[in-house]
């Protein structure tokens, strides 16, 4: 069984689906410190260039409560609608202006546009909804599992920091093979995996490329990109299945 790992970023990359496909269990790991203005809480969308920015892609930032919480862990992230009350409007509003004349935004627009207009106070669970519509969306068919679902089975398997934490996790899930990212060669010691007989592997993803609403292609932005211009055929071409001009 092949397990892969990764925290719960907002409105994710295409990267991290394919990190979904290629393994049977998913797991979300929000049981580990959080980085300000890293993917858990911002990713790109696309934008006509010269517009809101000149490169043709923008930022959507989810603003979150960190003054005396350096050490927070994801999962205790709280987004801030104190000071930045209409954050979530804005970044509809922006989807919207950006995907409109997408050919299936229309499909998937209510989704988004129902969880923009509710409370949203933690960003895990925001991340989460996200990513969970779009393994639906997509069409895959990986098992998502989140890490309290694994303690309340095993609480041991979550604790440790690093490798150790994602080897544990592996285990608790009787993993024979960790898909790890990319990065993962510079850091992983699969010594603490080859112990426990768990096969490393690395992925090797090559991003598609593909028509986007304005020209020209620009790679490495939020899923919803692929998804809100060609709908159901999103995921032959995130398998290189499909090819598209």
């Amino acid at each position: 069984m092949i397990v892969s790992i990764h925290q719960p970023d907002y409105l994710p990359w295409l990267g991290f689906f394919d990190k979904i496909l290629r393994c049977d269990v998913f797991v979300l790991l929000d049981n580990v410190q959080f980085s300000k203005n890293y993917f858990t809480n911002r990713n790109k969308i696309r934008t006509a260039a010269g517009s809101a920015t000149s490169q043709g892609w923008t930022w959507l930032t989810v603003p979150v409560l960190t003054k005396g919480k350096a050490d927070q862990r994801i999962d205790e992230v709280q987004i801030n609608n104190i000071s930045e009350r209409r954050w979530a409007e804005k970044h509809w509003k922006s989807i919207e202006q950006s995907y409109k004349k997408a050919l299936f935004f229309s499909k998937y627009a209510d989704f988004f546009y129902q969880l923009y207009s509710k409370e949203l106070d933690s960003l895990t669970e925001l991340n989460k909804t996200i990513i969970q519509y779009l393994v639906s969306a997509f069409g895959l068919n990986t098992r998502i599992c989140e890490v309290a679902e694994i303690r309340e089975a095993a609480p041991l398997a979550v604790e440790g920091k690093g490798g150790e934490l994602l080897c544990n996790i592996c285990q608790s899930l009787g993993a024979d093979t960790y898909l790890s990212g990319a990065f993962g060669k510079e850091y992983l010691d699969e010594g603490l995996f080859t112990d426990h007989e768990i096969k490393v592997v690395y992925q090797e993803f090559v991003h598609p490329e593909y028509k986007q609403v304005f020209s020209p292609f620009i790679p490495n932005m939020s899923a919803i990109d692929l998804l809100f211009n060609y709908g159901k055929d999103s995921l032959q071409i995130l398998q290189g299945e499909k090819r598209c001009g």
